[in-house]
């Protein structure tokens, strides 16, 4: 018997096997909306907002509770303590609308109108701050969810030393699977969406914590809500 042929035979005889093998029956899919319907705590808004409130104040995140009416303010006098000089908005954004229809004399509005190659150095060494839109939250996990656009690109959240999150109470989901069902994350998702539960930091290898490494050093989050909450500071 030639090589080749001995070769085609052995060929032949582990297809032939392969064949021969039963193919296993696919296991059902499991049904993960059932587990997490049945594991999910049953909470209100209220309570949703106080464990997502507790998680990132957990990591040395800013919140301050505001209304839809002193939410600016509160950002101005924030900006004004913190010693900021200017701060970077979106484009054609309601919330960056709002700021500039309050023609702030303490702070420098910065729209992010060029591509990035034209104003780089600007970006990276003279902006203080940034405020972007969060689309929502994670309690469980005491994340905020932000969803760049070509309005608010993901260098908004990345570059500042000072990031501003502005979030609506009303989008804080319970945990992952609520919030990317409800929202019909299947449908389009964006080139990046972001979860952040709190500044940049990292360790070396004594263990010594630094903020700012590789993105904003502080984060502050304005949690908006739909009625009024006093004075809008954080407790």
């Amino acid at each position: 018997m030639s090589a080749a042929s001995a070769t085609t035979g052995a060929r032949n005889s582990i297809l032939a096997r392969l064949r021969a093998t039963p193919i296993a029956e696919v296991p059902a899919l499991p049904d993960v909306t059932a587990w997490f319907d049945a594991h999910r705590r049953n909470e209100d808004s209220n309570q949703r907002v106080a464990r997502l409130r507790a998680a990132l104040e957990a990591v040395k995140t800013e919140v301050h509770e505001v209304s839809a009416t002193d939410w600016v303010e509160v950002l101005l006098r924030i900006a004004v303590t913190k010693g900021l000089r200017n701060l970077l908005i979106g484009t054609e954004t309601p919330h960056g609308a709002a700021l500039q229809a309050s023609q702030p004399e303490s702070l420098k509005l910065i729209p992010y109108l060029d591509a990035i190659d034209s104003w780089r150095d600007v970006l990276f060494d003279d902006i203080d701050a940034s405020l972007t839109l969060a689309k929502s939250a994670i309690a469980e996990i005491g994340s905020l969810i932000l969803w760049p656009t070509p309005s608010e690109p993901r260098l908004m959240s990345l570059v500042p030393s000072v990031h501003f999150v502005l979030l609506d109470a009303a989008t804080i989901h319970s945990d992952f699977h609520c919030a990317i069902t409800s929202e019909g994350w299947k449908d389009g998702l964006p080139t990046n969406a972001l979860l952040i539960c709190g500044p940049s930091k990292t360790a070396d290898i004594q263990q010594t914590l630094a903020y700012g490494a590789h993105g904003p050093r502080e984060l502050v989050v304005l949690l908006r809500h739909a009625g009024n909450v006093g004075q809008g500071a954080a407790a």
